[in-house]
């Protein structure tokens, strides 16, 4: 399990460097004004479709369903069922698609209302959201495929493929923008295209692998894709729920003067930097492991397995929300601040970066505890927990505003993230799922203590290298990233909390 987690978080951070590149050139080319703006609105919509059919619900019920159908009827079935779940997800993307660009002025009055009062800029959004909204289609396929891979524990081939998203962007930017209206436009038909080109890379990895399917055939509701389809149901109300919590946030910001829109954008982007490379790859190398072993009757090695997932996701994402608190202003001030974009505008970004990493360890448990629900078939648990999570991330959305703007509503999502992480943890304590085994109880307060010494550091450092500019800007956040890095990893050592010798050779 620590080698597929390593696999897929070393692809995934080499997919967030090129998509700091990418996010660089935008804050370069169209700043934090209504282009920006409206490109990330149209960027939201598909992603937040993908996340309600494609990644998470679907994954949820298909990985497990697929594992065993592998494990129990052998390859053939299994491919079997993954060509039926693909006609029938493509048949209802395609419909949903192909309504989406009929009524996509209808949506976009209900999730932006505060663009109605400004023709031009809400009929750029909705130009733009109909080229992006095919995405939508390809990415959820290459969602499913994916997961196939997953269950046959070929992570890197699933894991190599967003790269593609970045390397699309930052190549249309350059060579489409001087054919279409905007440079939005080129980045907006980037990925569209970006999706075609995922979908792609998983199909043939998926053949050379010798699991290839075909995506489209006739159409069966068989016993084992009713099943599926079961399972998924609570997880797409799940997602859905997550996903309006998003939605709520564009609705909120869209109400703010512009710019909160891609204020908060640029912020999640690095804050995602930790969350993609820890969150995503322990949750996605977690849920087939902890299949396998509760298929097999090894409760006490999936227990071990879960206890090692949140002390590695602990490990590495509290050092990465100190260090995103403390050195804030300088990440966003060298990866941001050039070009269209201000230096006013940079520390609104920053000050949005230092509020969603408050929450940057709860999003990464949620990815940790998910799979103890989702191995055991149980998709309805985290739903009803989701149900209470939007409430509160609304209210606290709605109070928070009012006083800190668009930084209330990145602090609300991260309290938020807090409150469903801790009714995730509770539920499975209560139900005899998880418990914090001695050595999480033991190295738990060690890796805080060694994040606190990192914070200290960085914090006395940190007045000596900034302000500075040009590539000194750049040279001095290598050396608070190295220092920070070598601050913590050498506490961590001296306290006995993280044996990277042991890391080293799990892997």
């Amino acid at each position: 399990m620590l080698r597929n987690i390593l696999t897929i978080g070393s692809w995934t951070f080499a997919s967030r460097i090129l998509g700091f590149a990418r996010d660089m050139l935008i804050a370069a080319t169209l700043g934090a004004g209504p282009l920006a703006d409206a490109f990330f609105i149209a960027l939201r919509l598909p992603n937040l479709f993908r996340r309600l059919f494609g990644e998470g619900a679907f994954n949820a019920a298909f990985v497990p369903a697929f594992t065993a159908t592998l494990t129990l009827e052998g390859p053939r079935r299994a491919r079997e069922l993954a060509a039926r779940m693909s006609t029938l997800m493509a048949l209802w993307l395609t419909l949903m698609v192909g309504l989406g660009m009929v009524f996509m002025p209808q949506i976009m009055a209900v999730l932006t209302p505060g663009l109605r009062d400004e023709p031009l800029r809400f009929s750029l959004v909705v130009e733009l959201s109909r080229i992006t909204f095919p995405y939508l289609l390809f990415i959820c396929l290459t969602a499913l495929v994916s997961g196939v891979l997953n269950a046959i524990d070929k992570f890197a081939l699933a894991a190599g493929a967003p790269l593609m998203f970045n390397l699309f962007a930052i190549v249309s930017l350059f060579a489409l923008t001087p054919f279409v209206a905007t440079p939005a436009h080129a980045l907006a038909w980037g990925t569209m295209l970006s999706g075609v080109a995922q979908l792609a890379v998983v199909v043939v990895a998926c053949h050379k692998v010798g699991m290839g399917f075909s995506l489209i055939s006739l159409p069966r509701l068989t016993p084992d894709t009713r099943e599926v389809l079961h399972r998924m149901l609570p997880g797409v109300l799940g997602a859905g729920i997550t996903q309006m919590s998003l939605a709520i946030d564009v609705f909120i910001a869209s109400l703010l003067p512009a710019g909160a829109i891609s204020y908060l954008t640029y912020a999640d982007r690095v804050a995602q930097l930790p969350l993609g490379v820890v969150g995503a790859a322990v949750g996605t190398a977690l849920l087939p492991v902890l299949s396998r072993q509760l298929r097999g009757g090894k409760p006490l090695s999936a227990h071990r397995s879960m206890n090692r997932a949140v002390e590695l996701s602990l490990a590495l994402t509290i050092p990465a929300a100190v260090a995103l608190v403390v050195i804030a202003d300088p990440i966003i001030l060298t990866l941001f601040q050039r070009g269209a974009l201000s230096v006013e505008e940079a520390y609104s970004v920053a000050w949005a970066l230092r509020a969603y990493a408050c929450g940057l360890p709860a999003f990464v448990l949620i990815k940790a505890f998910s799979p103890g629900f989702f191995a055991r078939g149980d998709t309805a648990t985290p739903v009803k927990i989701g149900i209470a999570v939007v409430v509160v991330n609304l209210a606290l959305s709605l109070l928070l505003t009012r006083v800190l703007a668009h930084v209330g509503i990145a602090l609300a999502t991260a309290l938020a993230a807090w409150c469903n992480a801790g009714l995730l943890f509770s539920l499975l304590a209560r139900r005899g799922h998880f418990h914090a085994d001695r050595r999480l109880r033991r190295n738990g307060w060690r890796l805080l203590l060694a994040a606190t010494v990192m914070a200290g550091v960085l914090a006395v450092v940190e007045p000596w290298l900034f302000p500075a500019q040009g590539l000194m800007k750049l040279a001095g956040l290598v050396v608070l990233v190295t220092l920070g890095l070598a601050t913590y990893f050498g506490s961590t050592q001296a306290l006995g909390a993280l044996d990277l010798r042991e890391l080293r050779r799990r892997s």
